[in-house]
């Protein structure tokens, strides 16, 4: 009866409420989305295309958008791995120190990125723990390209496995406990059982962990040392641009993270409406 009266109440919601909710959603979205954005994009083009293009072709933006590619190359198939794994034994299995496992993916939500980076830093670096004898055998993790990856890595990887979680338990067990009992092996039993099952909600984790992963700023900051053209991802070559007044630049390289925004919001939003629909089915 409450639940009837709820929907009773929700359809006789005067029109006046309705209109002044969507309007004040609309113009929260205008304000803090649809405003920043066209500003981007207006600032990048506005001495015309053959400057826009210009600063995009400019070598220092190209390494940067090299290594940006490359980190992200890197850390998304790891946090794949590592969050399907992780999914798939917190959603199927009881075992001894789960509740930790999840507590440790959760970590780098709770953890700002600057700690992480310095917390790196600390391990790695030249004064650092493990800095001697990396140094001795002229290995260099700290203002290169591999601590840069590492700290993309550890900042990203709760995205995949906390997407797959809630949706491999809501799908519980009994399709690959049939398979297994129908003489199905562990892999064929993943690959032509769960994996066509989680796939929406593998393409969404793996894009919400490559925009991250191509937008970080503070643990990469931290790691990279800034040096130019070699260790500056796109967001940290934005930053220089901006600091040295070279707006047009600066807003032109950061118009290529705006597309990646762009284009993320879109594949998200029909990957979360797949996933939400095999949710709905189980």
């Amino acid at each position: 009866m409450s639940a009837r009266n709820t929907d009773n109440h929700r359809i006789t919601e005067p029109a006046l409420v309705r209109w002044l909710l969507t309007a004040i959603a609309l113009v929260f979205l205008a304000l803090f989305l649809v405003v920043p954005l066209a500003a981007v994009f207006s600032q990048a083009f506005e001495k015309g295309l053959l400057v826009y293009l210009a600063a995009i072709r400019e070598p220092d933006t190209l390494a940067s958008v090299k290594l940006t590619l490359i980190t992200a190359a890197v850390a998304v198939p790891l946090n794949l791995v590592f969050g399907v794994m992780a999914a798939w034994a917190i959603a199927k299995f009881s075992f001894p120190g789960k509740n930790l496992l999840i507590t440790l993916i959760d970590l780098p939500f709770s953890v700002s990125p600057v700690i992480s980076g310095l917390i790196y830093v600390l391990i790695f670096g030249r004064q650092g723990w493990l800095g001697p004898f990396l140094e001795a055998h002229d290995v260099k993790i700290i203002f290169a390209a591999p601590g840069i990856i590492l700290a993309t890595v550890f900042v990203t990887f709760p995205f995949i496995a906390r997407e797959l979680i809630p949706l491999m338990e809501a799908q519980g067990r009994d399709e690959e406990e049939a398979a297994m009992v129908l003489g199905a092996t562990g892999l064929q039993t993943f690959f032509r059982v769960t994996l066509p099952n989680i796939k929406w909600g593998i393409i969404y984790g793996v894009i919400l962990c490559n925009a991250r992963a191509m937008g970080e700023f503070g643990a990469v900051s931290v790691v990279s040392g800034h040096i130019r053209g070699s260790t500056n991802t796109v967001p940290l070559h934005v930053e220089i641009l901006y600091n040295e007044y070279n707006y047009t630049a600066a807003f032109a390289v950061a118009s290529l993270l705006a597309f990646l925004a762009l284009i993320t919001l879109v594949i998200k939003t029909v990957a979360e409406w797949q996933v939400q629909q095999q949710v709905g089915k189980h």
